[in-house]
């Protein structure tokens, strides 16, 4: 009893693996090279508890190679070095057997940490498997991407989740001895997050709260005994998914003092500084756009600050900007617009390019009236001359409709002055 029930009931064969069969089912990216033992350097992305360490153990067991695992939260340089070193000893260079070395939340390691891998990989010392929960273009230095394989994680469905469950009850030793009726799931899987280990753990308390002969689990029992040990899932350090969302909600409601608070919370949580800054960035353009284009800008000199800085002056500079973005005029006209093109393209395919608007590099493109009557813009009064740049298919078609706050009702004058009625300004 003394591993958590996650750990317990880890698989340790593919066939077992939930999940993820776009990587390791019949036809999966993955299976044939497990099956191979030829394995690349690869970076596994994915949500929380969603199998990363147990697929990489299950590589490691299938192909017959030592194995061995560091965290970057407590691992430096020399950690690195030391286990490189007994890869070295361990395996031959270049061949099936050589050893792989995991290591979790790579988007932790610094640089110089990340630098320290290179010549390994490189060489055939190791083979790397990293496990990230963040996108591994911010976090992974390019020398080192362009080393290994993304794949990508997906994060489990309503399905996976049950039938971990249902495994679980059946195949735990302790479980299995108890009269489990699991009549409602709702709540388990709401609580959950669609991590499996945080799923599990939630699981394995309401198990372990209850006395009764037969263990009747509904989703009023979850959620009482889940606000009384609220530590389990704060704890583990994965709530930040829920609290990043309340600190954007918060910025694009236009209140500071929400937003303050919920990034207190991160902070105090030990949150990645580039990971907040990253949100405050996507949010400048999603949330505020036009309506205030500075908000960008401040966004992004946020982010190159904290980048450099670090903590704990970091906080300062972070809440300066969460401040300045949740008193920001809001409009999500750039995020509307952007999908709406999108939507057209689907929809309409490859619409011909309008001939005066298409380039004319060659002789024969310009006999074949290719750019001839596109009206240059500076030769016109006003910079402006009325013509066409959609396909034809769409002409008239209004993309970008401006939001309602004091800037855009100028852009729009200004749209309405120049187009008249043919966008509907």
């Amino acid at each position: 009893m003394e591993a958590p029930l996650a750990e317990r009931i880890r698989p340790q064969k593919l066939e077992d693996y939930i999940s993820q069969s776009h990587l390791v089912g019949p036809n999966g990216s993955l299976t044939q090279q497990i099956s191979k033992g030829i394995i690349p350097s690869l970076i596994l992305w994915g949500p929380p508890g969603t199998g990363k360490t147990t697929l990489a153990q299950i590589i490691a067991q299938e192909s017959k190679r030592p194995f061995y695992i560091l965290s970057a939260i407590n691992s430096g340089v020399k950690d690195i070095r030391d286990v490189i070193e007994k890869a070295k000893q361990s395996g031959g260079l270049f061949t099936a057997k050589n050893p792989i070395l995991f290591i979790d939340e790579i988007h932790r390691f610094s640089k110089s940490q990340q630098d320290s891998l290179l010549a390994a990989v490189e060489k055939g010392w190791i083979t790397l498997i990293g496990a990230t929960t963040e996108n591994p273009s911010f976090e992974v230095i390019p020398a080192l991407l362009s080393r290994c394989q993304v794949y990508i994680l997906n994060a489990f469905t309503k399905a996976d989740l049950e039938h971990l469950l249902q495994r679980a009850m059946k195949t735990d030793t302790y479980l299995a001895t108890k009269n489990i009726q699991l009549h409602e799931t709702e709540a388990l899987l709401r609580l959950s997050g669609g991590d499996g280990r945080k799923l599990l753990n939630i699981f394995e308390l309401v198990v372990n709260a209850s006395s009764e002969d037969e263990i009747l689990i509904t989703n009023d029992r979850v959620f009482e005994l889940v606000q009384q040990n609220t530590v389990l899932y704060d704890k583990s350090g994965e709530q930040h998914y829920d609290i990043v969302s309340a600190f954007i909600k918060s910025i694009r409601g236009s209140d500071p003092n929400g937003a303050v608070y919920w990034l207190a919370r991160m902070i105090e949580g030990g949150e990645d500084v580039k990971f907040i800054a990253r949100r405050m960035l996507i949010l400048s353009s999603e949330d505020i756009g036009n309506a205030n284009p500075t908000a960008f800008i401040m966004a992004n000199n946020a982010f190159q600050a904290v980048s450099t800085i670090g903590y704990p002056e970091s906080r300062i500079i972070l809440s300066q900007c969460a401040i300045y973005l949740a008193t920001s005029p809001k409009s999500n006209a750039s995020y509307l617009a952007i999908g709406t093109a999108q939507q057209l393209v689907k929809q309409t395919g490859d619409l011909p390019v309008p001939i005066h608007l298409r380039n004319a590099p060659t002789k024969l493109m310009k006999e074949l009236g290719y750019g001839e009557e596109y009206k240059y813009s500076h030769d016109y009064a006003n910079n402006f001359a009325e013509q066409e740049f959609l396909p034809e298919a769409l002409s008239n078609t209004p993309i970008y409709v401006p939001g309602t706050n004091s800037r855009e009702n100028t852009t729009r004058e200004f749209l309405k002055n120049r187009w008249k009625d043919k966008y509907g300004y």
